[in-house]
């Protein structure tokens, strides 16, 4: 009986595997080649024609076919080994950051390296996965770390890199051309170049893989066991480490950066019944290669116009719900019984008198705010300012103060406010310090709405722009509540179901762009969060009203913040309404987001950074906290946007960029001022 189930499931899944792919790639040369003959085809592949069509299926058609199996192999072997390395079931190249740092990389060598370099795209991925990986071990914990933290931490460097790389992009739009559709994965060859320079490559350390296979079996096991049985253990996990980033850095170095494939093979393959990696590796490269294949015909099936949708956005799409699942699957596992893990500093504080912290918060925003009038291409011009603001001769100076920073610089303070306010309430009311508008995925969704305005419905007016943030927001931090009210919205959980959420945002945003034929700077420049050309219209329209709608609320609902933090129970016993409380915080916090995103785009970190900051300051008394987050959060916002105005002037870094290079380190620097284990 055992041997006919081991039997029917070697058929199910290699045999059944490999018809499937058969299938998937026939489907593939049928949408290449709607306008060819199905017998052009055929010659093609057989070599007996000579005609252009034939060539165009030698050399276009099949070899993107035949990367798109490489590279779903490489990557569901790469995603394998990072798991059992690991011993996390969350573990991939893109949510370790390997990805994004791999990518990095690439693009930096293109535009900043030598000639020689950019003939090595390669060695360039493999040094940025390898730092990327590095980082993320050892701020997660190293072999002590949990899960979360260790999906946590290759979250924010993902941010930082990618931050880093739109920066490159944005400002070397010339050099970069053609990298926005790469950047996000895509199988498109014009020769066999990639096909021949990554299949011996992604066949030697394959090879080494399964070789190691019996190793990581015992692995499993657990490392004293391993070494009891008599194995290197120090050697099997360097080699297992470098296996799995120059996999990832060929793929990327060849299609770009494709997420989810090697976190969904492998427990794909597990749900199968394989365990051991003997049997692990080659059902997941098989299956891999199934999943990206089936991704590149189903991004043509969504776009049959073939302009091309980002297999990686495709695979984001499909993975996104595959990461909830896991989540919620092993939640039990990553915290144990009712543990809270979080990545909150706990007791750190700096013991200042409450007015001192004020009047230096206040302080804080009267020099952002004069520094932000001051600055410009030529530095800062104090004097010249000053006598402008107090004067009322005509002059050049007092024309760009009024008529080009100070509106643009009221919707950054004002932006600030609300993102600061809305990261405030949703740390309070969920009573977890990973809860941020950027994190759970309020600002992706609210820029999926936003942008469904301006691609979908192009023929609405610009007023209708928040209205379609406010309803993507709220369609996203629905969902996340949803995934997570069964774990009493666990701070760990939340942020996890959020990158999930966010990751799906992120891949309907790809695909909005690339079919709007949007210029890539300009796409990037407003996924970032920029203040670039806003002025008193935005304000008027999107900022000062909800403002002065939701500070008085939520002036009156601080108090009971407070008690929702002494837990439920408390709460009740003091007659505090805990579902209404929680739900009007929730709404507040997701409206003031969306309001924000719809005025300057999908600025991140500002409504993580300004709430911590504030309670490491005034303590953890709400009323204390939310003057001191709201005058935090305008001033750094208005930091950004100084900073990116400034520092590579004449061309400006979108200020959402210059805030994610501050709060990523600061999200960081929480992570090592908390216990590893």
């Amino acid at each position: 009986m055992n041997s006919l189930s081991r039997t029917s499931k070697a058929v199910f899944t290699f045999g059944g595997g490999t018809a499937l792919l058969l299938f998937l790639i026939f489907l593939h040369l049928l949408q290449s080649s709607q306008e060819m003959p199905l017998s052009t085809v055929w010659e093609a592949i057989w070599n007996k024609g000579d005609s252009l069509q034939h060539h165009i299926v030698r050399s276009i058609y099949l070899p993107r076919i035949v990367i798109g199996l490489l590279a779903g192999a490489a990557l569901a072997v790469s995603g394998v080994v990072f798991q059992t390395l690991t011993r996390n079931p969350l573990a991939s190249p893109s949510t370790l950051g390997v990805h994004a740092g791999a990518y990095f990389f690439v693009v930096a060598g293109t535009v900043l390296g030598p000639a020689w370099l950019t003939d090595n795209g390669f060695l360039l991925a493999f040094a940025g996965g390898c730092i990327a990986a590095v980082l993320v071990f050892s701020l997660a914990g190293g072999h002590t770390a949990t899960p979360v933290r260790m999906a946590l931490a290759g979250m924010v460097l993902s941010l930082m890199f990618t931050s880093f790389t739109s920066v490159l992009q944005i400002f070397f739009e010339y050099e970069t051309a053609g990298l926005f559709l790469w950047g996000n994965g895509t199988l498109v060859q014009q020769d066999w170049n990639g096909v021949t320079f990554s299949l011996p490559w992604v066949a030697l350390i394959t090879v080494i893989v399964i070789w190691l296979g019996r190793k990581m079996d015992l692995l499993l096991l657990g490392e004293d066991q391993a070494k009891t049985l008599g194995e290197n253990i120090r050697l099997a996990q360097v080699l297992m480490f470098f296996s799995a980033v120059g996999l990832t850095a060929l793929v990327v170095s060849v299609v770009g950066p494709i997420a989810f494939v090697g976190l969904i093979t492998p427990h794909l393959v597990r749900l199968m019944g394989y365990q051991l990696h003997r049997m692990l590796i080659p059902a997941s490269m098989l299956w891999g290669a199934n999943l990206l294949i089936g991704a590149d015909v189903l991004g043509r099936y969504l776009d049959p116009s073939l302009s091309e949708l980002p297999v990686g956005s495709v695979t984001a799409l499909i993975g996104a719900p595959w990461l909830i699942w896991l989540i919620l699957r092993y939640r039990n596992s990553f915290f144990g019984a009712g543990a809270k893990e979080s990545v909150s500093p706990g007791s750190l504080s700096f013991s200042l008198p409450y007015s001192v912290v004020v009047a230096g918060s206040l302080l804080l925003l009267f020099v952002s705010f004069f520094a932000g009038l001051a600055g410009g291409g030529d530095g800062f011009e104090f004097r010249a300012t000053w006598s402008a603001l107090f004067s009322d001769e005509a002059s050049g100076q007092r024309f760009i103060i009024f008529d080009l920073r100070l509106g643009r610089l009221l919707v950054a303070m004002f932006a600030g406010v609300l993102l600061a306010l809305s990261g405030l309430l949703f740390q309070g009311v969920l009573r977890n310090p990973l809860a941020d508008p950027s994190i759970i995925g309020v600002t992706s969704g609210a820029g999926v709405g936003a942008l469904s305005i301006m691609f979908i419905f192009s023929g609405l007016s610009a007023t209708w722009l928040p209205l379609g943030a406010i309803a993507g927001s709220f369609l996203t931090v629905a969902m996340v509540l949803f995934f997570t009210w069964k774990t009493q919205f666990h701070p760990a959980v939340l942020a996890l179901i959020g990158i999930a959420v966010s990751a799906a945002g992120g891949a309907i945003t790809q695909i909005l762009i690339t079919r709007s034929n949007l210029n890539a700077a300009s796409a990037l420049t407003w996924l970032s969060g920029s203040t670039y050309a806003s002025g008193f219209s935005e304000l008027q329209q999107f900022l000062v009203w909800p403002l002065l709608l939701l500070l008085p609320v939520t002036a009156m609902l601080v108090t009971k913040l407070n008690i929702l933090a002494l837990g439920d129970q408390t709460a009740i016993g003091l007659g505090v309404r805990t579902a209404n409380t929680r739900w009007l915080a929730i709404l507040l916090a997701t409206f003031s987001a969306s309001m924000a995103v719809a005025a300057v785009g999908t600025i991140g970190f500002i409504g993580l950074v300004a709430p911590h900051l504030a309670r490491l300051l005034a303590g953890t008394d709400h009323r204390k906290m939310m003057p001191v987050a709201l005058l935090l959060g305008a001033s750094l916002l208005m930091i950004a946007d100084t900073a990116g105005r400034m520092l590579l002037a004449p061309k400006e870094i979108p200020s959402g960029l210059v805030a994610a290079i501050i709060g990523a380190p600061f999200f960081l620097w929480l992570m090592s001022k908390t216990p590893k284990k």
